[in-house]
């Protein structure tokens, strides 16, 4: 593929990054709202564009065990879920990380059943937070694209070897169509070369994988998983910045959007984070000094990266996408109140909860969370969580 700029449905742009990728092995079960991604990869397959074994399977607990098979020989594997696909496969899904096996994953956020939703929020990835896997989320389709060679790049790093899930907000980004730039094969190629994996299942080196671990090896196998994950913050970064270096594209572990002079910031992760942009520059047309975190890379958190940019502000008002049920409120609130622990002079977290299941979180909505926020911060009322939007009867 020449360079180009086109407008193309994101599921596709993804399907088309795979292909560019030069996989071997795609494993396909469809889920909304995901389908879109693994139908037109079955059709490069099909056409000869991409020289790989398609394997379509009967459910998606087998979806990831022929990438866990596939990526043990030393095969480039990619497969794609949604919500429920994703709590089939989760028993396979610990197993991949703990076997240090590089499998990418695009992972179309959709609500968890019940009720029976097809609909965005982040419920489905939270239920695998503590997998072990490198989860980063991207915000628009360009993201999306870039972030496919990326994930291959991380996971397949010597010093990393481990899966990378690729996290899109479902239905908002899988099918939205954007202008998006393809950059041409023969730089992706310089950038992600041809997959060699130390250590495979070969039948001439015969050796072992996913042993029984009596209880005096299994704390050391988990230790073990939790510093691979950790140590590879540094591959992270290396990766964005070769691809900045090739495109013109940089990205970041945590981004922010005018916070230079910010004396509260709004907290997104996803999509949220380009409306809550349109919200900033209304509020600060209006004399408000707010600004805007993203959080890009979820798993490692970049506890560091986060303190930066919320040095020096009052206050942080968290719009997180899922429940931590019987907890503390949302997740993503409760990573952020704990890595400020103890901090001098932290920043007062609010948390807020919206756009469950798809509902809508339009600008003006981001604009009520954020001066909400702020009063609630004022006055010292940050205890649990606010559900934007609760009808009372």
């Amino acid at each position: 593929m020449a360079k180009e700029r086109k407008g193309i449905e994101v599921s596709l742009a993804i399907s088309e990054a795979v292909c560019q990728a030069d996989v071997d092995v795609v494993s396909a079960y469809p889920i909304t709202p995901q389908t879109h991604i693994v139908e037109h990869l079955s059709e490069l397959v099909a056409d000869g564009h991409l020289d790989a074994e398609f394997v379509p399977v009967e459910s998606e607990h087998s979806a990831m065990s022929v990438c866990v098979g596939s990526s043990a020989v030393g095969a480039r594997s990619f497969t794609s879920t949604s919500s429920q696909g994703l709590a089939l496969m989760a028993e396979i899904f610990f197993i991949t990380s703990s076997l240090r096996l590089p499998v990418v994953m695009a992972l179309a956020n959709r609500s968890l059943s019940g009720p029976l939703s097809i609909w965005n929020d982040h419920t489905d990835t939270m239920m695998v937070r503590d997998a072990g896997w490198i989860h980063v989320f991207v915000d628009n389709g360009q993201e999306a694209y870039d972030h496919i060679f990326w994930a291959f790049r991380v996971a397949e790093d010597k010093g990393v070897r481990l899966p990378v899930a690729v996290n899109l907000d479902g239905f908002i980004m899988t099918h939205m169509i954007e202008p998006i730039d393809f950059e041409d094969t023969e730089l992706i190629k310089k950038y992600l070369p041809p997959h060699r994996m130390e250590g495979a299942l070969h039948p001439d080196n015969p050796l072992s994988m996913g042993c029984f671990a009596m209880p005096e090896m299994y704390t050391e196998t988990q230790a073990a998983r939790d510093h691979a994950l950790l140590n590879s913050y540094p591959v992270c970064l290396k990766a964005w910045d070769e691809w900045a270096a090739l495109t013109g594209r940089k990205y970041l572990p945590i981004e922010t959007y005018r916070t230079e002079d910010a004396e509260y910031c709004i907290v997104t992760m996803g999509s949220f984070g380009e409306t809550a942009m349109n919200a900033i520059d209304e509020l600060r047309a209006e004399g408000e000094k707010v600004g805007g975190i993203r959080i890009r890379l979820w798993r490692p958190f970049p506890f560091d990266d986060f303190f930066r940019a919320a040095a020096g502000k009052k206050y942080l008002i968290v719009l997180d996408r899922a429940i931590s049920f019987g907890g503390p409120g949302g997740p993503v609130a409760l990573e952020v109140r704990n890595a400020l622990y103890k901090k001098t002079k932290a920043p007062t977290v609010v948390d807020y909860v919206a756009g469950l299941a798809g509902r809508d979180v339009a600008v003006n909505d981001f604009k009520k969370i954020i001066l909400e926020g702020k009063a609630k911060a004022e006055k010292g009322k940050t205890k649990g969580y606010t559900l934007y939007g609760l009808r009372s009867s």
